[in-house]
């Protein structure tokens, strides 16, 4: 049996606390925090991921006006236990070059791009947890035949998120701020 890095090795009794993020840079990049609990993403991004999220990062903060800004891999802290880490968010909160992470309160829009290994928890544990940190808006994004599909969310009241559609082609939303996407031209298309 091999014995747990020190690290590893919650600080106190009751785990992990989302401070405790900050002081962990023995952690691999990615580590979230989920009911007190770390979790790592170990296995290898896809490059249809990557691509994916790094042209919808830009493709927003293109279109984002004045007072919004774009982040990519940023956790968010939702309360003392949870700190995961969505692909990209867009927040209201000003630039600062030494933010390790956002208040729930600040962001508006979390986006998953959904991947094997996190799949459950981004259609199911994140979905529910950001709409009781209420975080106005989710999407979910999932591959359909090699191109994005957005299954877009938002709050329908205290705690719920209500499902806003399903996009696949063209994406266009008025929340958080007028958004104009084809999805289709966010992955290459493979060569043949």
């Amino acid at each position: 049996m091999t014995a747990l890095p020190d690290w590893m090795r919650p600080p106190r009794a009751e785990g992990w606390f989302a401070e405790d993020l900050d002081r962990l840079p023995e952690a691999p990049r990615h580590t979230e925090l989920i009911d007190g609990a770390l979790v790592f993403m170990m296995s290898p991004q896809r490059s249809w991921h990557g691509r994916l999220v790094t042209a919808l990062t830009t493709t927003l903060a293109r279109q984002a006006p004045a007072g919004f800004e774009v982040e990519r891999e940023m956790t968010v802290r939702l309360d003392a236990r949870n700190r995961p880490e969505p692909d990209l968010l867009v927040t209201t909160a000003p630039y600062d070059p030494d933010r390790t992470c956002y208040q729930a309160d600040e962001v508006r829009l979390v986006v998953a791009v959904v991947s094997p290994e996190s799949a459950h928890r981004d259609r199911t544990v994140k979905l529910r947890k950001y709409a009781e940190a209420g975080i106005p808006h989710y999407w979910c994004i999932e591959e359909e035949q090699g191109a994005p599909v957005v299954h877009a969310y938002e709050l329908d009241g205290p705690g719920v998120y209500a499902p806003a559609g399903i996009f696949r082609g063209t994406f266009q939303r008025p929340v958080p701020f007028v958004i104009s996407v084809d999805l289709n031209e966010l992955i290459p298309q493979p060569r043949r």
